[in-house]
């Protein structure tokens, strides 16, 4: 004695609805993975601007002896 039966049209849709969330989650991974990459290639070159165009000062600072007042200063 069975309660409830599932029929041929039944089925068919089942398997159809479990195949479309077996190709989203299939598809969301592999978008995951992609952004991933596209996540470190962006990173790894912005480094690589970062270091092209680091600024650099335009004269390097002499050291300067014992600082030594001026006599008209007094």
């Amino acid at each position: 004695m069975s309660i409830a039966k599932i029929t041929g049209p039944g089925l068919v849709t089942m398997g159809l609805a479990v195949g479309l969330l077996w190709g989203c989650f299939i598809g969301e991974q592999v978008l995951v993975q992609r952004a991933a990459r596209e996540q470190v290639r962006v990173l790894r070159e912005l480094q690589g601007l970062r270091q092209r165009y680091r600024a650099e000062p335009v004269f390097t600072p002499v050291p300067q002896g014992p600082h030594r007042r001026h006599p008209a200063a007094g």
